[in-house]
């Protein structure tokens, strides 16, 4: 289990070793105009989730939609549910990739968002050391077209972050041509909205219809059927929420010293009650993996407010504040790792090109 300490420890390092100071851009640039330590994160992040061999729960739940996707044309392919995902698939048919252009593509769109998101926190390495236990390990490696998804996602929360709904609602339904379950997260941006808010309402509530229409509403029945009638449950999933509801608290505490900017506030604000309100309808539910799922797309909320904890008491404490947010990934690590139900589907970690070559 190594690679993944070492995926872990490389941004600890770097988060308890350099002063980092909050980018004004979607994109952090160096002076000779590219962000190299990035730029070769991103890479090495898409290595690993890409041509991760025989790695992740859902691992041979994705290897059967390469074979019905064979020999379809691409206006079927586009007709098929989740036609992101099943492009993805048309396209490493096509090209003779197999599920290694699947996923090594997938880790792209998913490291691309990630990188952006964890750039434009005030404190970025120690925002993707946050990332790597459950985001990366489990979610990226794990649920790939969730984790694709999620990393669209990203990108439209950086965008909404800088009010840029329009951008947020594109990024938002190309994830849910991955992952439909991402719909879900269009009603944040009219929640999220400090300006021309009943404007935005009315074009995401259309933009959300249209989307339920193409993307969702053929699959309602079925998606009720397999989640709530069956009462499908999820192995830690209480725990999982309980991850968001631990910075959501902060976050209502003391918002005021966590120095929002006036749409990022509203924004994380939103998250924040959305998380605590999960949290009590999984009490409720007759199925804990709808839930679960959903609160997937929550998971930004941990990166952000843990990026800004340790200047929440000023530069005193910054220091032991930021160990003590790495100490408490590096234990969610280790337990998940160890004790976790499914780890087993992650342990060891293979790389493709070093199986095919040994």
């Amino acid at each position: 289990m190594w690679p993944y300490w070492l995926m872990f420890l490389l941004p600890t390092l770097v988060a308890l070793n350099v002063r980092e100071i909050k980018t004004n851009t979607a994109t952090s640039f160096s002076s000779d105009g590219v962000n190299w330590e990035w730029v070769s994160a991103g890479l090495v992040m898409t290595l690993l989730v890409g041509y991760r061999f025989e790695v992740g729960g859902d691992w041979g739940n994705y290897l059967p939609m390469l074979d019905n996707i064979s020999g379809l044309s691409l206006i079927d392919v586009l007709k098929e549910s989740d036609p992101g995902y099943q492009l993805l698939n048309w396209v490493s048919v096509e090209m003779h990739w197999g599920i290694f252009g699947v996923n090594l593509i997938g880790g792209g769109i998913f490291s691309i968002g990630l990188a952006v998101f964890c750039i434009n926190q005030p404190r970025p390495w120690l925002a993707l050391a946050v990332a790597v236990p459950y985001v990366v390990i489990v979610m990226g490696m794990g649920y790939s077209r969730q984790g694709i998804a999620l990393g669209l996602v990203m990108l439209g929360l950086v965008a909404l972050s800088r009010q840029s709904t329009l951008w947020f609602a594109v990024s938002v339904v190309l994830g849910a041509t991955v992952h439909k379950s991402a719909v879900l997260l269009l009603p944040i941006a009219a929640l999220a909205s400090t300006r021309h808010r009943w404007w935005t309402v009315i074009w995401i509530t259309i933009i959300g219809l249209g989307a339920y229409r193409l993307l969702l509403e053929e699959s309602t029945e079925n998606l009720y059927q397999n989640y709530v009638e069956v009462e499908m449950q999820s192995v830690g999933a209480l725990i999982r929420l309980l991850m968001n509801a631990v910075p959501a608290i902060i976050l209502l505490v003391w918002r005021r010293k966590l120095q929002f900017a006036q749409a990022e506030a509203s924004l994380w604000l939103w998250f924040a009650i959305l998380s605590l309100v999960l949290l009590g309808v999984l009490f409720v539910s007759p199925s804990s993996t709808a839930v679960d799922r959903v609160a997937l797309y929550l998971l930004p909320l941990q990166l952000v407010v843990f990026a800004h904890f340790p200047d929440m008491l000023g530069s005193k404490f910054e220091k032991a504040l930021t160990v003590a947010v790495l100490l408490y990934y590096a234990t969610v690590q280790f337990v998940w790792l160890n004790y976790a139900d499914n780890a087993s589907s992650w342990i060891p970690y293979r790389f493709y090109p070093l199986e095919a070559w040994f």
